[in-house]
């Protein structure tokens, strides 16, 4: 069985009567490479198992399979990587499906069979400037903030079903807030209005209403925004790519507090 949490991380735990050390795990994020015959397709970022059947389900979204029978084989580039799965399609699909459904392409360079989460951290590491603003924070103002989320969100309030970002300033002053479905959209939206209005250069903490992935992180380094709050902990590709450039992540603490998974030094707790 696929392990999908990593060994227990230490976090810095702060909670406004004590700082101490201790383990938290965290879900696995990794890449997975679908090659459709012989050529890659796409790499999606998941957790780790059921990769046969995840590559099955996202060919029959894709409109590239309609059923089994359209599939002559599946399995793993290899017995040993997991992280590549390979599909060859019946001849019969292969004749009906035009050029362009096959030329999809991930954004990550597929050059070589493996792919891991180094490789996505080095690639992207490659084109993100390094976050070199070094704000410093009040942690129970920080608390404070994630807990209070909600108040910003009007939509998930009538709806149950957004998510929300919202951007401020080292002080805590609101730049902006923004609701989607989707938590990158949140994101995409609260971070454009600041860069619309010639504000961005200004924010300092994206709080966000989920779980931080990779792709948050590497959106929040673009902007330049140094310190990442969310409620649920950060997949392991997220905190390291955050520790790679530079950015501060912590979340919710189960009890009280927050988690603070890597550069610690933008909060102040002494």
């Amino acid at each position: 069985m696929t392990t999908v949490t990593e060994k227990p991380r230490p976090v810095l735990h702060w909670d406004p009567q004590y700082l101490a050390k201790r383990d938290f795990p965290v879900v696995k994020e990794e890449p997975l490479s679908i090659r459709i015959q012989g050529n890659p397709y796409s790499v999606i970022m998941r957790t780790p198992g059921d990769e046969i059947a995840h590559a099955a389900g996202f060919c029959l979204a894709e409109g590239i399979v309609d059923s089994h029978a359209d599939i002559h084989s599946i399995g793993y580039c290899d017995d040993v990587d997991t992280n590549v799965v390979t599909i060859t399609l019946s001849p019969a699909k292969r004749a009906a499906l035009s050029p362009e459904v096959l030329e999809r392409r991930g954004f990550i360079s597929q050059t070589s069979c493996g792919i891991c989460g180094k490789s996505v951290v080095a690639e992207l590491y490659r084109h993100i400037a390094f976050v070199r603003d070094e704000a410093v924070i009040d942690p129970q103002k920080a608390w404070d903030l994630i807990e209070s989320l909600g108040d910003y969100q009007p939509m998930r309030r009538q709806t149950k079903a957004s998510h929300g970002t919202v951007i401020m300033d080292a002080e805590f002053n609101c730049l902006s807030s923004a609701e989607d479905v989707g938590r990158h959209n949140a994101l995409d939206k609260a971070i454009g209005k600041l860069l619309l209005s010639d504000n961005l250069h200004r924010a300092k903490i994206a709080a966000l209403s989920s779980r931080v992935s990779y792709e948050l992180v590497q959106k929040t380094a673009r902007a330049a925004i140094p310190i990442v709050l969310s409620v649920s902990r950060p997949t392991s590709l997220a905190i390291e790519l955050a520790e790679q450039l530079n950015v501060s992540l912590a979340c919710l603490a189960p009890d009280t507090g927050l988690l603070i998974f890597c550069h610690p030094q933008r909060f102040q707790t002494d």
